[in-house]
């Protein structure tokens, strides 16, 4: 369950039972291309008895673009006593759309998702440059994606790392303060979110990649 395991290994979640992304397979391939370059192994499951058992020696669990309850009782429990217990997680994008019947899960990822304008273009403000999902971005990174609103801030129980600038595009709802880009900590477990990724062409953006590869090496504690 840590970087220690002689091969680490990512699973990738991406069950859904509400709206499902057609770039799912991208996000699939994107990852275990990024592990292949960077020293680690990701394993893909819509299986959802996958969590019925103790979630194996995993360095990070992704869920990405999951909707809806993906998870039985026996697998959120799993999950749950995995992070608590040092296991790495990341959310992308649809993540903060999944298992609102939990409040754990809430939690855990940070904020959950209310709603979004149109794909578009628009801006992040980087705020946290030390951290390894965004040292590598301008302080103003230009990109193409849905721009969540969340039911509520973050801010003050995550460590923000980035924000939307809802002046760069049209129909944004949460005013001066909509973070989009946070990690947190989770018992004794390392979380990572990242509001990005609905559309395919996001899985090929260098930036992008590098991005959730930063993401998914911390909350991993693995070193790319």
């Amino acid at each position: 369950m840590t970087a220690a395991h002689p091969d680490p290994r990512v699973l990738v979640c991406t069950r859904t039972t509400d709206y499902r992304h057609d770039s799912i397979p991208d996000g699939i391939a994107a990852v275990r291309s990024l592990g292949a370059a960077h020293g680690f192994t990701a394993y893909a499951t819509e299986d959802p008895e996958f969590f019925d058992a103790p979630v194996g020696p995993y360095a990070a669990v992704v869920f990405l673009s999951t909707s809806g309850d993906v998870l039985t009782p026996a697998g959120r429990e799993h999950l749950a006593a995995y992070v608590e217990a040092g296991g790495g997680f990341v959310g992308v994008h649809a993540a903060a759309c999944t298992e609102y019947d939990w409040p754990y899960y809430g939690e855990l990822l940070g904020a959950r998702f209310a709603r979004h304008p149109d794909y578009q273009p628009g801006k992040l403000l980087v705020e946290d440059r030390e951290h390894p999902a965004t040292r590598h971005l301008p302080s103003a990174w230009e990109f193409t994606d849905e721009w969540y609103d969340f039911r509520a801030s973050p801010r003050g129980s995550v460590r923000v790392l980035a924000s939307a600038d809802e002046s760069s595009y049209n129909g944004g709802g949460m005013g001066d303060d909509h973070p989009l880009v946070w990690c947190r900590e989770q018992g004794a477990g390392r979380v990572f979110y990242t509001g990005l990724g609905h559309a395919a062409e996001a899985y090929e953006n260098p930036d992008f990649r590098a991005h959730l590869l930063g993401g998914i090496t911390w909350a991993a504690r693995l070193q790319p």
